[in-house]
């Protein structure tokens, strides 16, 4: 079976040697995204709330660009530095998705990439 690369200018470019996702079969591995403009490739002003918004705005992305959408998504992976804004990030991630949800794990981290806050990961089935 081939790996596709899936690429978008709708999200960020990587920050590193990594591809924005890999898709084999039906199964889409999406890296982390963070709360980079994908224009400017700098951090959005603000906090927790408008950083998870533009996490999940470039993980929508790149799910499209690979012919698929957040509601395919079977498993999300989020890196908080704060777990105290556990709620904040649940209550934005339901702007993104609806019942039934994807598999998810919550893990709080000392540090993300550019002094971010939240990043966000996911496993698409399309």
């Amino acid at each position: 079976m081939t790996r596709n690369i899936i690429k978008t200018d709708k999200a960020p470019s990587a920050i590193g040697p990594y591809s924005q996702a890999v898709k084999r079969g039906d199964t889409v591995f999406l890296s982390g995204q963070i709360a980079l403009d994908p224009e400017t490739m700098k951090v959005v002003p603000g906090g927790i709330n408008e950083q998870a918004h533009r996490g999940f705005m470039n993980l929508r992305a790149v799910c499209e660009a690979a012919g698929g959408s957040l509601d395919g998504v079977l498993k999300l992976t989020i890196y908080m530095t704060n777990l105290g804004d556990f709620s904040t990030v649940n209550q934005i991630m339901a702007e993104y998705f609806s019942e039934p949800y994807p598999a998810r794990a919550t893990v709080e981290v000392a540090a993300l990439p550019l002094g971010v806050e939240v990043e966000v990961e996911a496993i698409l089935g399309v």
